[in-house]
């Protein structure tokens, strides 16, 4: 049993330097700079057309975590280049603030499709959990501590990887879809709640009720401001498929979305991506996050949207895979949450 009062400096100990790969496929190994924003987007569309074609990273998601004051490239970052510099593969491990009762790192890239079962992979993922390592044992803090990693169930040799280096099946969360073709069925929160547009200006509220509400969800922890911002200022999100739930002046729930056009061709349908949902937990079981989700998918609805996307946590204990079936959302896809627990 892993015993929290002590350090997590201490319970993961010494943790030497990231060794980096050497490999007769890569003409050589260094670290990121914004310089290589479009070549990791370039990697991760291929690598995304091949995993998940239903989502593909944006590039304004790469550049996002350049921005970020807790993510430091020269040390947080490697890519591998052939022999015409172009980057084939990339590992980045992130590590986010604001830890209130977990410690978080977070390896994140992989390996071109066409260098795939060479062994590349097993060695980047080496240098990002030593990586990872590092910086668990820069916490002072007596709280658990993650390496956590997601690989979807499309791109099994992701999980072989993780199994091999020692990382445990956490979790499942699942893809829902929902089509938009038949009317939406107009639904009432309980008397006193009002819902309405998300705008600009709610957004430090919505962000507070937003980590409030999350904090009793599996490895959940509050967003910086800067990744709040970057998420509710990014490109691909839409104000008008966004909706926050009111109790006289307190936000009490919301629902965000974002719509990227350019993975409409991939997936094979338009529609738009709930990202968040969330109610304050005084405030569940009086229709609220369901009235949230009607308004949502007749906004989507009356763009002509053809299907609303989603993720959840299977064994959410809010329920929340019960909610979204009953509105008619169906699962498409799984992706697996992989951990190492110090």
């Amino acid at each position: 049993m892993v015993d929290y009062e002590t350090s997590l400096t201490e319970r993961v100990g010494a943790a030497p330097a990231p060794v980096s790969p050497s490999h007769a496929d890569v003409a050589g190994w260094r670290a990121a700079t914004e310089s290589d924003i479009d070549g990791i987007w370039q990697l991760r569309q291929a690598m995304g057309e091949v995993d998940h074609p239903n989502y593909l990273t944006a590039r304004g998601a790469i550049a996002a975590d350049f921005g970020y004051s807790h993510f430091h490239a020269d040390r947080d970052s490697l890519v591998g280049v052939d022999v015409a510099g172009r980057i084939v593969a990339v590992g980045m491990v992130m590590f986010p603030p604001r830890q209130v009762s977990l410690v978080r790192s977070m390896p994140i890239g992989g390996v071109h499709p066409s260098l795939r079962g060479r062994g590349i992979g097993r060695q980047l993922l080496a240098w990002q959990l030593a990586r990872a390592k590092q910086q668990l044992a820069s916490s002072t803090k007596q709280l658990p501590g993650w390496i956590l990693t997601y690989a979807d169930e499309r791109s099994p040799q992701n999980s072989a990887l993780f199994a091999h280096a020692g990382l445990t099946l956490a979790r499942y969360f699942l893809t829902l879809e929902r089509a938009l073709d038949a009317q939406v069925r107009v639904i009432e929160a309980a008397e006193g709640i009002r819902i309405e547009a998300y705008t600009a200006d709610l957004s430090a509220a919505v962000h507070k009720t937003r980590d409030d509400a999350f904090m009793d969800h599996w490895a959940s922890q509050p967003m910086s401001d800067e990744n709040w911002n970057a998420f509710v200022g990014g490109t691909w999100f839409r104000r008008d498929l966004s909706f926050v739930a009111w109790a006289g002046d307190e936000v009490v729930g919301f629902v965000l979305s974002t719509a990227n056009d350019n993975v409409w061709a991939s997936q094979g349908f338009t529609g738009s991506y709930i990202d968040l949902v969330g109610v304050l937990s005084g405030w569940r079981g009086r229709h609220i996050a369901q009235s949230l989700l009607a308004a949502q998918l007749a906004a989507g609805q009356a763009l002509g949207h053809e299907r609303v996307t989603l993720a959840v946590d299977s064994a959410s204990p809010t329920g929340a895979l019960g909610l979204y079936t009953g509105m008619g959302f169906v699962p498409t896809h799984r992706k697996m949450a992989y951990i190492l627990e110090f």
